[in-house]
């Protein structure tokens, strides 16, 4: 009898039978308030009746038609309707399947428009799971352990974590910068370097907001050496963070930008933006695939931006995840076992640290689980997974928030 490797180990033990809005139904019926939202992709939430109702009558007229051969319908809309999204001069996209396919194009189209090898990264970054993905990731070894050797011209340089390194954000921003113009001085010379790729909040390493003077220090730099500034805006993009883009909070203006995730209310459907000038850099031939663009994925993402538009889902972010961030805080400040909240938007991840300060992974599991039988589905994140994470549709009102502090409030102070 087949069944599913046995490394694809489950965050909860839940079979779900449907899903609706914010909810799971479990098949024994049992209903489960799901703040996973598929890791930030059911941004609409679970089968809205507008997307649902797009994919059926695209499904019943065209289902594939691959799109280096043929063009249709849903991708020329989905094309124009990200024109009116997405930040000024981006305006030319490659779609592919998934978020790793997303940082693998921006990657080869930074090389090969710059003719430069490196990219620098930034530590606690999680960029995707295939071999340069994987290289370019550091939010925890296992997802590049026991693959090597990895590809080279990559270089990690500080992100300025503040709770981590025990400093404020000042003086963790300005040891980031620092070390990376140490790290063009020793390692990584800048007219070899061909881009930034960062997250505006780190997702997998830990829910951790990037800040203003950061990124200008990035776009500074990137400026002044003919860098190009990618943001992987997988995990934060589409209204996630409380605006539409997460660099939209810090007043940057990225190259690159990245897209995948909540585009598509669960469908698979990633790309990259750039300027038409800049695309046009890449050499022949190194963009392409069979499933990119997919006519139904396609459909269901124009959908979403409809749904998102409509019922001001960023708006929505943003003032329910002020509401679920205060109330984290609150409970953190009865809680010694929490040792820092934080978060945008809609993402939110509570950290949990032992008296003297060190990671608790055992207790940050011991309430992920805990959550989970009480009806509150969670993940944990973090390089020592000890950051529970809330990231719920951006759908989620203001009772089904004070429902997840209320349950997370008795989870936090049983697990004491």
């Amino acid at each position: 009898m087949a069944q599913l490797s046995p490394l694809l180990k489950q965050a909860t033990p839940v079979v779900v039978d449907h899903g609706e809005g914010v909810y799971l139904y479990d098949t024994d019926g049992k209903r489960h308030l799901d703040f996973t939202a598929g890791i930030g992709v059911t941004s609409t939430g679970h089968c809205h009746p507008h997307v649902v109702s797009a994919a059926r009558e695209q499904i019943g007229k065209l289902i594939h038609g691959q799109y280096t051969t043929v063009m249709h319908k849903p991708m020329l809309e989905l094309t124009e309707k990200l024109g009116d999204v997405l930040p000024e001069g981006l305006n030319s996209l490659f779609y592919s399947n998934s978020g790793s396919e997303a940082v693998e194009a921006a990657l080869r189209l930074s090389r090969q428009a710059t003719k430069r090898p490196n990219v620098i990264v930034f530590q606690g970054g999680f960029h995707g799971r295939t071999v340069a993905a994987a290289t370019m990731t550091t939010s925890g070894t296992r997802f590049s352990a026991g693959i090597s050797p990895l590809m080279s011209g990559v270089h990690v340089a500080p992100f300025p974590y503040a709770f981590h390194y025990g400093w404020d954000e000042e003086t963790a921003t300005k040891f980031a910068l620092r070390e990376l113009d140490y790290l063009f001085a020793t390692v990584c010379a800048p007219n070899e370097t061909a881009a930034f790729f960062i997250e505006p909040v780190l997702g997998e390493g830990g829910y951790v907001p990037a800040n203003p003077e950061f990124l200008a220090g990035l776009r500074e730099r990137a400026d002044k050496h003919g860098i190009l500034l990618v943001m992987d805006e997988i995990q934060t993009g589409f209204g996630r963070t409380g605006k539409f883009w997460g660099h939209d909070h810090f007043g940057v203006r990225p190259d690159i930008v990245l897209i995948a995730k909540g585009l598509a209310s669960g469908f698979p459907i990633s790309g990259i933006a750039a300027s038409e000038e800049l695309m046009a850099k890449a050499l022949p031939g190194s963009q392409g695939g069979t499933y990119g663009g997919n006519a139904v994925a396609c459909a269901a993402a124009v959908a979403t931006l409809e749904v998102i538009q409509r019922e001001g889902l960023v708006e929505n972010a943003a003032e329910r995840g002020r509401q679920l961030l205060e109330g984290v805080r609150v409970i953190a400040d009865k809680s010694p076992s929490i040792g820092d909240v934080r978060g945008l938007g809609l993402l939110v991840g509570s950290e949990f640290t032992t008296p003297d300060g060190e990671p608790d992974t055992a207790k940050a599991q011991a309430a992920q689980k805990a959550a989970s039988a009480n009806g509150l589905l969670l993940l944990t994140c973090g390089a020592y997974m000890n950051v529970v994470r809330m990231v719920p549709p951006l759908i989620v009102d203001t009772e089904q928030v004070d429902e997840a502090l209320r349950i997370w409030g008795d989870v936090v102070a049983g697990v004491e």
